[in-house]
């Protein structure tokens, strides 16, 4: 089990937030393969505060959905504060996750995400508002980071002693930095570090490709439990195979191309039920690769399925895919989604790296409003 605060999961897994894929519906069809935390799309707090449509729309929730968890980004305590209120009043929420993880250039490049923890005093004023504002309702606030800017500028350390003297009730550490973005590989000794210099608990991100490496990763590092995030895509049942590794049981059989496409019709009709059907369609579409990579589908039904409209087509082109076809095991442990290169440098605001102060730093272009990432 998983306790952060209050709050019990029974499999120590959690679903990371991912721009444009951990909505509702994606969220319900991992639930539906097995137990853990489902993560909603990160949504701003300033987005929250000032009513921005898009925003609250994202603050939907399927019905099965009891645990309702949603990750906010900001760099404004107050902003944070009012936002954790409106969660906890207005949505019923059960769990909130700060964001000071993400290494896209426009958001560092105005102080945001993986460059926040920088600036210690900031961070921690953050954090005691989110905590702070939370606390009457009694729903944990968690963060997740990275190790750092880069190798020469890391905040983890650091970040863990901030989270835990604020009163979060985990962090979460993806081994990589900035500058790796999705490239390379995890460094999880950074994770069993953590774990050593905090007492609250430790979520392990990076590179949880299969069930084994969850269990290898929670054995190496002392973790409480990990987050899942590339490892997923196109592979909802991952969450099943979790579910059964915590558990103690035997790893069980990969499914073949046509348990593969009954899972790809539960996600399309998730998405319809979500978006409407050529909104949903069109939003599944990005899923198919991922689905099909590794399987002899074919480039033209491959392409036919890139440009589905209707569940009505998509059941036509689903049956001319073979079903006793066997899952692809050399796919198996293999990175999956964005991954990309490593970057020379990160950018920062003009003289970020001066001071770890930051309670003065103007961070208004920062305060984004637009939700999704």
């Amino acid at each position: 089990m998983l306790q952060l605060g209050g709050l019990t999961i029974d499999t120590p897994v959690v679903l990371a937030p991912m721009a444009g894929i951990t909505n509702a519906a994606y969220r319900q069809l991992c639930a539906e393969q097995g137990a853990g935390l489902y993560v909603c799309e990160m949504i701003t707090s300033r987005g929250i505060v000032e009513g921005d449509q898009k925003s609250l729309d994202m603050l939907t929730f399927a019905d099965s959905e009891t645990v309702r968890s949603v990750q906010l980004y900001g760099v404004d305590p107050v902003y944070i504060g009012r936002a954790v209120q409106i969660l906890c009043d207005a949505y019923g929420v059960a769990h909130i996750d700060l964001n000071f993880g993400c290494p896209v250039p426009k958001v560092t490049r105005k102080g945001g995400g993986a460059a926040l923890p920088w600036k210690r005093n900031l961070l921690g004023a953050i954090l005691r508002s989110a905590v702070h504002a939370a606390t009457p309702y009694g729903i944990p606030v968690t963060m997740k980071t990275r190790i750092g800017i880069d190798h020469s500028h890391q905040t983890y350390l650091d970040a863990g002693r901030i989270a835990e003297e604020s009163g979060a009730a985990a962090i979460g550490l993806h081994g990589r930095t900035a500058a790796q973005a999705y490239s390379g590989q995890a460094d999880w000794s950074t994770i069993a570090a953590l774990v050593e210099h905090v007492s609250i608990p430790v979520l392990g991100n990076g590179d949880i490709w299969e069930a084994g490496d969850a269990l290898r990763m929670v054995a190496e590092t002392g973790c409480a439990g990990v987050i899942v995030g590339r490892g997923c895509l196109g592979r909802p049942w991952l969450f099943r195979d979790l579910a059964v590794a915590f558990g103690g049981g035997e790893a069980l059989n990969l499914p073949t191309l046509g348990e593969v496409a009954v899972v790809m019709r539960r996600h399309a009709e998730l998405l319809a039920e979500l978006m409407g059907e050529q909104r949903g369609l069109r939003d599944f579409r990005k899923h198919v690769p991922w689905y099909l990579k590794g399987f002899p589908a074919g480039g033209e039904l491959r392409a036919a399925l890139g440009m589905v409209d209707t569940l009505t087509h998509l059941d036509e082109l689903l049956a001319q895919l073979d079903p006793i076809v066997p899952f692809p095991v050399a796919e198996l442990g293999a990175p999956r989604g964005r991954q990309g290169s490593p970057r020379d440098h990160v950018v920062l605001p003009q003289g970020w790296l001066d001071d770890t102060d930051g309670l003065s730093t103007d961070l208004a272009e920062a305060e984004i409003g637009v939700s999704g990432g």
